[in-house]
């Protein structure tokens, strides 16, 4: 039964979208969790992924002086290199993105997989976190650290609950990068993925015949609510790694992932969850 009118709902899951597509906490499981519970309707596809592409507007304006200074020194090498490796990144996970959108692996309609995502990852950072202790990284993204980032992103859209930038970040900091620049490296790489997901699903969807069920007024909706609370994220992160771990992240998907994990044990033991 649905608690809030759509229009409230719509709100609060863009507010969610926002605020955790670049925390290392997953947003698309955040998206799911309110959804499967029974908390919030449940959207399409095509909302959930729709929505994440107002999030780009958040990365473009927080670094507007960095895509400027991209844009206006094109002939000098450095910047070429790191386009290419932006779009070698990228590229990586179009062509994963196209294969799963051919493959029709879609959302998860239950919230284990999510869980189990959630909670794996928090080990996944401590254990980056213990490797990489003492050891500032290099501020040159290399080769590797820009297809294993493409890589990663494919990883975590096959397992919602990983977190995009979550997983392509500590792959960066994994392959010896230094935490600002594995995160710079990842918000941007975050844009073209983005947009490129929400245009693919939007065409899917028409090509499919689904748009005329689709209400796209609240997808509008979602995707600005996405893009204000995203813009205070971004801003808050960028200062944030500067001086801190990303272990304070690993404990909450610790603890948020086994309370699902025994929320959904309950629930097939059919004991009551409450």
């Amino acid at each position: 039964m649905e608690t809030f009118p759509t229009w409230i709902a719509v709100v609060i899951l863009g507010l969610i979208e926002g605020a955790t597509e670049f925390l290392p906490i997953s947003s698309t499981g955040h998206l799911l969790i309110p959804q499967n519970l029974g908390w919030l309707p449940r959207q399409s596809d095509l909302f959930s992924i729709v929505i994440q592409s107002g999030a780009v507007i958040a990365v473009i304006a927080v670094f507007a002086g960095r895509v400027k200074s991209l844009a206006t020194t094109l002939r000098d090498p450095q910047t070429r290199d790191y386009l290419a490796k932006l779009a070698t990144a990228f590229g990586i996970t179009a062509i994963g993105g196209i294969v799963l959108k051919v493959l029709d692996i879609g959302l998860p309609e239950s919230v284990a997989p999510v869980a189990w995502a959630t909670f794996v990852g928090a080990f996944v950072i401590f254990g980056v976190e213990a490797w990489r202790k003492n050891h500032a990284g290099e501020e040159r993204i290399d080769w590797n650290v820009a297809i294993a980032v493409g890589l990663a992103q494919i990883l975590a859209a096959v397992f919602p609950g990983t977190s995009r930038s979550g997983a392509s970040i500590l792959i960066a900091m994994a392959l010896g990068a230094a935490r600002p620049s594995a995160t710079e490296f990842s918000f941007l790489v975050g844009v073209p993925t983005l947009l490129a997901a929400g245009v693919l699903e939007t065409f899917s969807t028409i090509r499919e015949g689904g748009a005329a069920g689709e209400d796209w007024g609240m997808v509008a909706l979602g995707t600005l609510v996405s893009a204000a609370s995203a813009f205070l994220v971004v801003r808050w992160l960028i200062r944030f790694v500067q001086s801190h771990t990303f272990n304070g992240f690993a404990w909450y998907r610790l603890v948020l992932g086994a309370a699902l994990l025994v929320w959904v044990a309950m629930e097939e033991s059919g004991a009551p969850a409450e």
